[in-house]
């Protein structure tokens, strides 16, 4: 029988250990591998210019690498539903392989698929390979609940068995085993369309901070395993100004989209680990920033309502305030508050920040100043953050907002004093609000309180060159903290002790792990919660 295969890319956008794709390869005598981009939806998708040109890039170095294995990827424009009847009957297709995707969207997509290929009489393989264990597993070890915290998330994972071992990066001889004919006008039909054909203007626009693909994500990771720290900077991750700007080697983006295996980077840790302890045991800390991302897709993979307040079983129903105005000046970076305005700055300009800045932005947005609801932060994040995805990103702005998982609101980031602790210096804000540069290195951080001759010799009076602070933040981390106490107490009064026993604490996770995240290494959105040692309540 003739085995016409056909891989469907989504996230998984790599050649190395991809087990839904040598599927495809198994025996088959054709193979076309298919990543189905819908044009008109890039215009309405709270998907920013960074995120479409780092997926684009991805996309065109993994046609590079099947070029050079003599194939090539058919990028079809639609949407999946009305693309794979025609590709079905166009390319007589009888296998059909793609990566399990475990977020509710993705699993209601793929039955409907996956129904649809049945009716066709198409084979469907389908293989996890985006998270280090099957989500369903760690779930009926938790009695058929996802766990909630994550010290209980870490125990059950210690009982499992280690995730499996990557697997080999497809070879030229296995394609050449299955050959498809690629057409003289392949890139008319099946090419990558321009951000300027999805409507997106780039004059003037500046070359990426993060370079897509699976080629740069791999020399990323070999090019530091042999630096020294590289791999205990990940057990034990440093801070400090620094590590506030983009590094050469960071990962989440490239886990996120796939051009990384997770299965790849937890091996590569565990053989410098074992090496250089004479083959002892990896204490679970070496892995935290993986588990962390784990921990956030087991929470989200049965809850479709994850990703808001309003229906969520595990999310405090917190009565935050609406104010478009104030949201906008935080989104823009134009708070009045430099550490803060710098941070949505850089995420903007570059769609990446440090994990201790996402902290100190989503304090300010929701609980500590603003007391917007998380959801809006989510969105923008969703738009202009590299490596958010769905659950990670959901799930942290409910930690960080004190909705669920964390309930110490009483500590509060201070968008002055932290930033000062952070970058003593200034010189992260001076290089995202050029307006600040020549401000002294005392004021920087509040350059209101600067004399009226200082700010003329720096050429940026506030109020007119730069924004007043927006609100006085001793007084609002004062409201708001009495705010989450109300909000708690009705908890405690209505509903017993339930939901506040599924929400941890900062000694139960400082005790299960060095959950810190290392932004300079992996920095994905499943960040560092021991916020008390941040900075309290300051001025203004």
């Amino acid at each position: 029988m003739v085995v016409n295969s056909i891989h469907w890319f989504r996230k998984g956008l790599r050649l190395h250990d991809n087990p839904a794709l040598q599927e495809a390869l198994d025996g088959a005598d054709t193979v076309r591998c298919v990543y189905i981009l819908d044009p008109w939806f890039a215009g309405s998708a709270n998907v920013g210019l960074n995120r479409w040109r780092y997926l684009l890039e991805s996309l065109e170095d993994l046609d590079a690498s099947l070029r050079k294995l003599n194939s090539r990827l058919f990028v079809v424009r639609g949407q999946p539903t009305d693309v794979f009847p025609r590709l079905f009957k166009e390319w007589n297709i009888t296998r059909m392989t793609f990566e399990y995707d475990s977020e509710p969207y993705g699993r209601e997509r793929d039955a409907t698929i996956l129904k649809m290929a049945q009716d066709f009489g198409v084979e469907t393989r389908v293989r996890n390979s985006h998270t280090l264990y099957k989500l369903a597993r760690i779930i009926e070890m938790n009695n058929n609940t996802p766990p909630l915290t994550f010290k209980r998330f870490q125990a059950i994972v210690q009982r499992l068995d280690l995730p499996k071992k990557p697997l080999p990066t497809v070879t030229r001889q296995q394609m050449d085993r299955c050959p498809t004919d690629i057409s003289a006008n392949h890139d008319q039909c099946y090419g990558l369309p321009s951000l300027e054909e999805l409507g997106f203007k780039t004059h003037g626009l500046g070359p990426a901070v993060w370079k897509g693909g699976e080629t740069e994500a791999l020399e990323r990771l070999n090019n530091n395993v042999d630096k020294k720290g590289w791999m205990g900077n990940f057990e034990r991750p440093r801070t400090g100004a620094s590590l506030l700007m983009a590094s050469p080697t960071g990962l989440s983006p490239y886990l996120r989209f796939g051009c990384l295996s997770c299965r790849v980077l937890y091996y590569k840790l565990r053989e410098l680990y074992m090496k250089a302890r004479k083959n002892s045991t990896p204490p679970p800390s070496l892995y935290a920033q993986l588990l962390w991302r784990e921990f956030f897709y087991t929470a989200a993979t049965n809850n479709p309502t994850f990703d808001r307040m309003e229906g969520n079983p595990i999310c405090v129903q917190i009565p935050w305030d609406c104010n478009p105005e104030a949201l906008a000046k935080w989104a823009e970076g134009k708070t009045g508050f430099p550490w803060i305005d710098a941070i949505m700055t850089q995420l903007r300009q570059e769609g990446w920040i440090h994990h201790l800045a996402r902290h100190a932005v989503a304090c300010f947005l929701t609980r500590g100043d603003l007391w917007l609801s998380w959801e809006s932060g989510m969105k923008v994040f969703e738009e202009l953050l590299l490596d958010a995805d769905w659950s990670v990103n959901a799930g942290s702005w409910m930690w960080l907002s004190c909705s669920s998982f964390f309930q110490q609101f009483f500590h509060c980031y201070c968008p002055v004093g932290f930033g000062r602790r952070t970058d003593p210096s200034g010189d992260y804000i001076r290089r995202y609000i050029p307006k600040l540069r020549d401000y002294p290195n005392r004021y920087i951080h509040e350059p209101w309180t600067a004399p009226e001759a200082v700010q003329k010799a720096a050429n940026c009076v506030v109020g007119v060159d730069y924004p007043m602070p927006m609100l006085n933040h001793a007084q609002c981390s004062r409201l708001n903290i009495e705010r989450m106490k109300q909000v708690y107490r009705q908890i405690s009064n209505y509903k017993g002790l339930s939901l506040l026993g599924s929400i941890s604490t900062i000694q139960e996770e400082a005790e299960s792990s060095a959950m810190t995240d290392n932004s300079q290494h992996l920095s994905s959105n499943s960040d560092s919660h021991s916020s008390s040692s941040h900075g309290q309540s300051g001025k203004p």
